[in-house]
């Protein structure tokens, strides 16, 4: 074992975890560190009071003079939690947030000092625009853009500084964030759901869509991971042999939390808790070192921000447990990588979950339209669905029997399944009173008695109806969850508008009752939308065929992935539902397009750094050794040494065979990323990286690999499979 390994593990075994002191019950000190709706009543005017809350569930906008009562008010509390400092909390095209840091203090014209924070900083800050990735909607030299509060999103205290959510916009007004799109898309789904959901119940006034993420991410000791060039810098394992032991026998999955990862997670958990996340649900997931934490269901706007911070908090956590978060969505090779599954739903102001089946028709009527209305929306546009999980670490997972593959189907069970079927058999136009009466008793009455046992869970389907809300399971696990739900709740809006303009339709010129009109147009939905439900394995060759039999998309990649973005059906979606203008959407797949790039790009110089740095070295090092055992033998026996050091001489061989080939093909990838350079347009250069100088980095993984097999312990200057992810 090399020195650097040994002092790794050395160090790593000494760690017993940090032990965390409880504070009590959660639900005590849940929210302590959120400006929440209790401490907005506490320290705020009954206007301001009743202001913000507005703004919160109509989006009406806070004038200046309550905005300066909510700041006091904000600076006050936040000063008596310890802060010092306040920021403007945004989410850049970067796929993580973003924060500047100002002090509360400030100083008057005579030089006396005093904490000062009005309305204007809370409401509108000015960070520079030309510095974060923007897909050209700026030039370098205009570096204006703003960042503006969102009130929907509390603001919290992190550490000493009071974070205040907000979007960021160019000084043009184009989103340069993931925030800004989602609230024009939550809006959107909003006024539509709400008027479907109107012709059930008159007293709805407000859908919210809902989000509960389920969170996947791998941990293991800090110097051990520090000891890894590949993991400092792209956050994966680019070699390394398999470890003996890995996934194969499932005791990890669900088995005993390790007690230095469960004081990670006890003081994970608490920190959450202050920070008013509601994390619910801790386990160890299937690989090893892999666990698994989800929340309640929120709203879907606030949690997005939940999962964001939460990563964040994760990592300044496990730094204080020595140990280190991978969020990579493959971090190891032969074991399962990891995904953030994101449970959706849509819900009334009146507290009833539209995806949930009722105890009267009449409700079953109602869940099936938005149960049919969501089908029919991922069917129309399941290639642009996909494009939101597309990056390039998530292309290690998709579709590698651990994930859902790249095709987007509907998976609801045999029974949700014969449901539509026999509503698809209704006759078009009036029913009878018989048929009427066999509909809504023998059909969409018996739908909670299906609902108490639907079906067994399909773990192959990218997009899963599990008994009240839709799982979307191939979102990555480092992907920031605005993405997919600003497609999902963008599509879901325009469906359900398209469905009530072919209800009112059918009410206002063919004469039909409300329920006949809704029958007739789901019966055609349900016709339309066949191809996109799939209860089988997702993963099968046979799958792949049918699904190209069935037209549906198959984009295997990125690249392939994202160039649906600027097409004219989506462009024409986003501008209709007024969720992003066809420069923002260009902007976000030039800055996708980019992020590929750079990532491939850093990989490869990874490569070429492990294998010239480390890998070759170490393999002629021992070589050495064994050119010296031969030598010395041949020294001693003379001619009769062949026999004896034959297996030394094989070995020797092999390494020769390996390094001469590691050599040649890390060589030509460098040549391939040094072509690949020069290329301007973003989507030819992204293309080069994927299909000229990807596919060599599984090539000089496997001499790597093998070469690790080959070269004795002592000699492999890397840290292992078997140490990283078993050593506790």
């Amino acid at each position: 074992m090399s020195e650097l390994r040994f002092k790794a593990l050395i160090d790593s075994q000494k760690r017993g975890g940090k032990n965390v002191e409880e504070k009590g019950r959660r639900s005590e000190y849940f929210g302590s560190h959120v400006f929440n709706e209790d401490k907005m009543r506490q320290f705020l005017t009954k206007d301001a009071y009743e202001s913000v809350k507005a703004a919160i569930f109509s989006g009406s906008k806070i004038d200046r003079k309550i905005a300066d009562q909510v700041a006091e008010a904000m600076k006050c509390w936040a000063i008596n939690m310890g802060a010092t400092h306040y920021t403007h909390w945004f989410q850049p095209l970067t796929g993580a947030t973003a924060e500047k840091h100002d002090a509360f203090f400030d100083l008057f014209h005579d030089g006396r000092a005093l904490e000062k924070f009005g309305g204007g900083q809370l409401v509108q800050q000015e960070p520079d625009a030309s510095s974060f990735p923007h897909g050209g909607i700026r030039n370098t030299f205009e570096a204006r853009g703003y960042t503006a509060w969102d009130p929907t999103s509390p603001a919290f205290v992190y550490g000493t500084t009071l974070c205040v959510p907000t979007i960021f916009v160019a000084y043009t007004g184009e989103a340069l964030d993931n925030k800004a799109p989602l609230l024009r898309a939550l809006n959107a789904v909003d006024l539509a759901a709400t008027a479907v959901a109107r012709y059930f119940d008159k007293n709805v006034s407000k859908v919210s869509a809902t989000l509960g993420w389920e969170q996947e991410y791998f941990l293991i000791d800090r110097a051990l991971a520090m000891s890894r060039p590949d993991i400092v810098m792209t956050g994966r394992t680019l070699i390394g042999q398999t470890a003996a032991k890995g996934q194969q026998l499932d005791d990890h999955y669900f088995g005993v939390i390790p007690s230095r990862v469960l004081n990670f997670m006890r003081h994970l958990e608490m920190e959450c808790t202050q920070l008013g996340i509601p994390v619910k649900t801790r386990h160890n997931e299937v690989a090893p070192n892999q666990f698994e934490l989800a929340p309640v269901f929120e709203e879907a706007n606030l949690a997005v921000d939940h999962n964001l911070l939460l990563m964040d908090v994760m990592e300044k956590v496990a730094e204080e447990h020595d140990l280190k978060v991978l969020f990579h969505e493959k971090p190891f090779a032969g074991i399962n990588g990891s995904g953030k599954h994101n449970n959706w739903s849509l819900a009334t102001d009146t507290g009833v979950n539209l995806l949930s089946p009722g105890s009267t028709p009449m409700k079953n009527l109602q869940f099936l339209t938005f149960f049919v209305n969501t089908i029919k929306a991922v069917d129309t546009y399941e290639e642009l669905l996909r494009s939101s999980i597309a990056s390039a670490s998530n292309d290690h997972r998709l579709g590698a029997n651990e994930a859902p593959p790249a095709i987007l189907s509907i998976f609801i069970g045999t029974q949700l399944s014969n449901v539509l079927d026999e509503l698809e058999g209704v006759s078009k136009g009036k029913l009878s009173p018989e048929e009427k009466t066999e509909l809504k008793l023998n059909v969409v009455g018996k739908i909670p008695e299906i609902m108490l046992d639907n079906t067994d869970r399909n773990r192959t389907s990218p997009f899963a109806f599990t008994g009240n809300k839709f799982e979307m399971r191939g979102v990555g696990s480092k992907t920031n969850c605005a993405k997919p739900m600003t497609i999902l709740n963008t599509i879901v809006a325009k469906q359900l508008n398209d469905f009530k303009k072919e209800v009112d339709v059918l009410i206002d010129t063919k004469n039909l009752k409300k329920d006949e009109a809704i029958f007739n147009v789901l019966r055609e939905y349900i016709k339309t939308s066949k191809r996109i439900r799939f209860d089988g394995d997702g993963y099968s060759q046979e799958w792949e065929k049918e699904a190209k039999k069935r037209k549906l998309s198959n984009n295997k990649t990125t690249p392939e992935a994202i160039g649906i973005l600027t097409s004219k059906e989506s462009s024409a979606l986003f501008k209709a539902m007024n969720v992003m203008s066809e420069v923002e959407v260009k902007a976000r797949q030039e800055v996708e397009l980019e992020a590929y790039i750079m990532h491939l790009q850093i990989e490869g110089r990874v490569f070429n750094e492990l294998v010239y740095g480390y890998v070759i070295p170490a393999a002629i090092a021992y070589q050495n050794v064994l050119l010296a055992n031969v030598s010395g033998l041949k020294d001693i026996y003379g001619e009769g040494f062949k026999q004896l050091a034959e297996s030394q001489m094989a070995i020797i061989g092999r390494i020769s065979e390996h390094v001469e080939a590691l050599k040649t093909k890390t060589d030509a990838m460098v040549n391939e990323r040094k072509k690949a350079n020069v290329i301007t347009g973003s989507k030819a250069k992204a293309d080069a990286y994927c299909h000229k100088v990807k596919p060599y980095f599984d090539e000089i993984r496997y001499h790597s690999d093998k070469l690790e097999r080959l070269v004795s312990d002592a000699h492999w200057p890397l840290t292992k499979y078997r140490e990283l992810l078993f050593v506790k």
